[in-house]
């Protein structure tokens, strides 16, 4: 393959998306589960489950449009990722909005918790998506 990820490398590059989403969730989920109380944990809009799934789909999209566009265009991977950040984002902002009309004692918990799982997936895209820019198989 001149311009294409190998498929062992499609499938590294979903293997290793698919072990940080879990490592992050199951960090989250015992901190979470240790230091917030149960009563608050079961208050939230979306559960720390739900977020993760949301996201992790999320991540599994748009890295999957990533290497159909590197197949095609290399050159078109840095600003496809960008309009799909920006998508993201935007989406992001839609599954937030009952939470941040929420007033309750755990709604800072949950607002803290959505962005810093927002900001995790974000990180570990930015990684995988310099790595397909930086394989020049």
């Amino acid at each position: 393959m001149s311009n294409a990820f190998s498929n062992k490398a499609i499938y590294k590059t979903f293997f290793l998306l698919f072990c940080l989403a879990a490592l992050g969730f199951t960090t989250n989920y015992f901190l979470a589960k240790t230091y917030i109380p149960e009563a608050q944990l079961t208050g939230l809009h979306y559960s720390i489950l739900q977020l993760y799934l949301i996201f992790s789909i999320c991540s599994f999209v748009i890295l999957g449009i990533l290497l159909i566009v590197r197949k095609k265009n290399l050159d078109n991977v840095g600003y496809t990722f960008l309009l799909l950040t920006s998508v993201k984002m935007g989406a992001a902002y839609f599954v937030l909005r009952p939470i941040l009309r929420t007033v309750t004692q755990g709604s800072s918990f949950e607002k803290t918790n959505f962005f810093i799982i927002f900001i995790y997936f974000l990180a570990i895209e930015t990684l995988l998506t310099i790595r397909i820019l930086n394989n020049k198989q």
